[in-house]
C-alpha cells in the first residue's frame, strides 16, 4: 500500500512539473538574468529581451516602457526588482513588479539601487517594444510604432512587422505597414527572390520613402583600378577632368598606393637645402637655383641618385591617370538586386517626371485664372472703349480693401467673402463710372492724354488708400475650409485657394459669356465694339455702352481684387504687381475678346512657369524673359491669339 502511495505521488509530481514550469513570473524572468538586468550592456542585453519576449507575459510590455525609462529598481538584500515611487524624504515605495501593487512602504532609498540602461541599450529595448505596440489594441499606439519604425529602419523589424499585417483592421494603416515591409524586404530580405518581388512591388512609386530606400539599395562607392572594369556592379565609369577633378583622382592613386605622392614647392625646396654639398645640389651650383627650372633639374638628379623622392610632373600625372579606371562600384553585391533596384528607379524617376510635369501645369493653370480675373475687365474696357486704363490696378486694390473691411464686421470668414464679392463689384462699378463720367468721356480719342489721366488717377487712388489704411499690408482672411492643399501624391498638389481662383475664373467666364452672347446689354456692346457709327443709327446710346462697359470692366477688377487678397498681401500698392501682367495678358490674346483674354492668360502663365522652373532662383528673369517673348509674339502676331475685327482692332 505505501508503494502504491509512492508511485502515485511519483506520478502526480511528473504530470504537475511542466504546470509549475509554466507557470512562470515576470519576477523568475528577471531573476534568471538578475546580472545582466541589474547592468545591461548592449552585447547583452539580447538574451535578455528574447526570453521576456518568449515568455509572452503580459506584462512585459510595461516592464521595458519602465526599463527603458529607467523606473525599475532592485532591492539589495535580496536582489528582486520593482518599480519605484517616491514616498517623501529619502524613502520609496516599492510596487510589485508585475500587478504594480505596493509590496513595501517607506523604504529608505539606499536599500535599493537604481537600473539605469544607457543609450544602447535603450535602443535595443525601444526595438523589442515595436513589436507588441505593432499589435496594441489602440490605433494610437500602433500608428506611432508604425512611425517609430519608419524613422529607423533595421533587418529586426521584419518579423515583428510582417506577423502584425494579418490582423491589421485599419485599412490605410495596413497599406502602410505592408509599404514598410516591402522597404525592409528590398533592404534586408533573406534571400534574393524575396528583394527582388519587394523592389518590382515599388516600380513606379512617387512617395520620397520609396525613392530614399531605391537609392540606399543602389548605393555606390568610388573606387580605381589598374585595368579596364566591368560587370553589373559597377555603375558607372568616371572621367579626370569631367566627372571628377583631376587632383582628386590622382590623390584617389596616391591613396591607393598606385601612384607616387606629388612634392609640394615646399618639399622641393627642402630636400635641396638638405643636399647641398661643397656649394652645388644634385650637381647644380647653389648660384643658379635662382629659377624653378634649375631647382626642377637639381631635384631631379637628387632623386635619380635615390636621395629624396621621385619629382611628379604633369605628364607624369597625366600618364598615370590613363593608365587607370576610375569608378563607382555598387555596394550591393546581388547583380540581380541591382538590375531589379535600377529597373524600380528608373520607373520610379519616370514616373515623377510626368507628375512634375502635371503640377507644373497646374500651377500655370493657376497662374492663368489669376491673370485672366486681373485682365478680363481691362479687356472689356479696353476692346470696346479703346481706352488705356492704367488705374485698372487700383480697382484690384479698391476690391481687396474691400473685402477686408467687410471681415472687419463680419468675423464669419465665409459669410464675409460672400458679402465682399457683390459689394466689391459694386464698389468698384461704381468707381468706374465716376471715373468715366468725370474723366473719361472728355479724352476719347485722345490715348495719350487717356494714358496720362488714368496714370495720375492711379497715384491718385493709390495715395488715398494709404491715407485711410496705413501702409501697413492688411489681412484678407481665407475661409477655414480654403486652408490647405489638395494633395494627389507626394509631387503633385494644390493649395485649395487656388483652386477656388480657378473656379471663381471659370464662373466668371461664363456668367461674362452669357451676358455677351444672351443679354440686350451684350448685344448692343459686341454693336458699338464692331461699328458705333451703325450702332448709333440703330437707336443704341454708344455714350450710354461706354459708361456700363466702364462700369462692368472696373466691378471684375474689384471682385479680382476680393480673389487675389486670399493669398496676396493686401496693400496699396497690389495692383501695380498686376497692371503689366493685365496688359500683357489682353494684347496677347486679343483686344476686347473674352477667348483672347482667356488664350493668352493661358499662354502667358504656363510660359512663366516654365521659365520659373528652368530658373527657380530668379523670379525677376521669369518676368524679364516673359517681356521679351511677348515682343517677339506680337511681332509675328500683332492682333494677338484671337483678333477681333471692329474698332478696337483698328478698322
Amino acid at each position: 500500500m505505501t508503494t502504491a502511495r509512492l508511485f502515485c505521488a511519483l506520478i502526480a509530481l511528473v504530470l504537475l512539473l511542466p504546470a509549475a514550469a509554466s507557470a512562470q513570473t515576470l519576477q523568475d524572468v528577471l531573476q534568471r538574468h538578475a546580472g545582466e538586468v541589474a547592468d545591461p550592456g548592449r552585447r547583452t542585453v539580447g538574451p535578455v529581451i528574447d526570453d521576456l519576449v518568449a515568455s509572452g507575459l503580459p506584462e512585459v510590455p510595461d516592464f521595458l516602457e519602465a526599463w527603458a525609462a529607467r523606473d525599475v529598481v532592485q532591492r539589495r538584500e535580496d536582489g528582486l526588482f520593482f518599480y519605484a515611487e517616491p514616498a517623501g524624504d529619502d524613502v520609496v515605495t516599492l510596487l510589485d513588479i508585475a500587478s504594480r501593487a505596493p509590496v513595501a512602504e517607506a523604504v529608505p532609498d539606499d536599500t535599493i539601487e537604481e537600473v539605469r540602461p544607457n543609450g544602447g541599450v535603450r535602443r535595443e529595448i525601444g526595438t523589442a517594444l515595436v513589436q507588441f505596440q505593432l499589435s496594441d489594441p489602440d490605433i494610437k499606439t500602433r500608428r506611432a510604432a508604425v512611425g517609430a519604425l519608419a524613422r529607423a529602419l533595421g533587418p529586426d523589424q521584419i518579423a515583428p512587422l510582417e506577423r502584425s499585417i494579418p490582423d491589421e483592421p485599419d485599412a490605410a494603416l495596413k497599406e502602410r505597414k505592408e509599404r514598410l515591409l516591402a522597404y525592409l524586404q528590398a533592404r534586408f530580405g533573406a534571400t534574393t527572390e524575396t528583394r527582388v518581388a519587394a523592389l518590382d512591388s515599388l516600380s513606379g512609386d512617387l512617395s520620397v520613402e520609396t525613392r530614399a530606400v531605391l537609392n540606399r539599395v543602389l548605393a555606390t562607392e568610388f573606387r580605381v583600378a589598374a585595368a579596364p572594369q566591368d560587370g553589373p556592379r559597377i555603375a558607372r565609369t568616371l572621367t579626370p577632368g569631367a566627372d571628377i577633378r583631376r587632383a582628386e583622382a590622382y590623390a584617389a592613386l596616391v591613396e591607393a598606393g598606385l601612384a607616387p605622392e606629388a612634392v609640394t614647392p615646399q618639399a622641393i625646396k627642402a630636400g635641396l637645402e638638405a643636399n647641398v654639398e661643397g656649394g652645388r645640389v644634385g650637381g647644380v651650383p647653389v648660384r643658379e637655383l635662382g629659377t624653378d627650372e634649375a631647382r626642377a633639374r637639381a631635384y631631379v638628379a637628387l632623386a635619380e641618385a635615390g636621395t629624396v623622392p621621385p619629382l611628379v610632373t604633369e605628364a607624369g600625372i597625366d600618364a598615370a591617370l590613363a593608365a587607370h579606371t576610375f569608378f563607382e562600384e555598387y555596394v550591393e553585391p546581388d547583380a540581380e538586386v541591382i538590375a531589379a533596384a535600377t529597373r524600380a528607379l528608373g520607373s520610379t524617376e519616370t514616373a515623377v517626371a510626368m507628375n512634375r510635369t502635371l503640377d507644373l501645369g497646374l500651377d500655370a493653370l493657376s497662374l492663368a485664372s489669376i491673370y485672366f480675373l486681373a485682365a478680363v475687365g481691362l479687356a472689356i474696357t479696353f476692346g470696346v472703349m479703346g481706352v488705356i486704363n492704367m488705374a485698372h490696378g487700383e480697382f484690384i486694390m479698391m476690391g481687396a480693401y474691400t473685402g477686408y473691411v467687410v471681415q472687419l464686421f463680419v468675423p464669419d470668414h465665409t459669410l464675409s467673402i460672400l458679402i465682399a464679392l457683390p459689394l466689391a463689384f459694386a464698389v468698384t462699378f461704381g468707381a468706374g463710372v465716376a471715373m468715366e463720367r468725370l474723366v473719361i468721356r472728355w479724352l476719347y480719342h485722345r490715348p495719350l492724354e487717356t494714358l496720362l489721366a488714368t496714370f495720375g488717377i492711379s497715384i491718385m487712388l493709390q495715395q488715398l488708400a494709404k491715407n485711410i489704411f496705413g501702409t501697413q499690408a492688411r489681412p484678407l482672411t481665407a475661409p477655414g475650409w480654403l486652408d490647405g492643399s489638395l494633395v494627389i501624391n507626394d509631387v503633385v498638389s494644390i493649395s485649395y485657394i487656388r483652386i477656388a481662383i480657378f473656379v471663381l475664373a471659370l464662373i466668371f467666364l461664363a456668367v461674362l459669356l452669357v451676358i455677351l452672347k444672351r443679354t440686350r446689354l451684350g448685344l448692343e456692346v459686341r454693336a458699338v465694339t464692331q461699328n458705333p457709327g451703325m450702332a448709333a443709327s440703330m437707336g443704341i446710346d454708344p455714350d450710354r455702352i461706354n459708361m456700363l462697359t466702364f462700369g462692368l470692366g472696373s466691378g471684375i477688377a474689384g471682385i479680382a481684387g476680393v480673389a487675389i487678397g486670399l493669398y496676396a498681401q493686401v496693400t496699396s500698392e497690389m495692383g501695380q504687381a498686376y497692371i503689366v501682367q493685365s496688359f500683357m495678358t489682353v494684347v496677347v490674346g486679343g483686344v476686347g475678346n473674352v477667348w483672347g483674354t482667356l488664350a493668352g492668360a493661358t499662354l502667358i502663365g504656363v510660359f512663366q512657369k516654365g521659365v520659373e522652373w528652368l530658373n527657380p532662383s530668379n523670379t525677376l528673369a521669369a518676368q524679364t524673359y516673359m517681356i521679351l517673348f511677348i515682343i517677339l509674339f506680337i511681332q509675328f502676331r500683332p492682333k494677338g491669339i484671337v483678333a477681333l475685327r471692329g474698332r478696337a482692332a483698328g478698322d
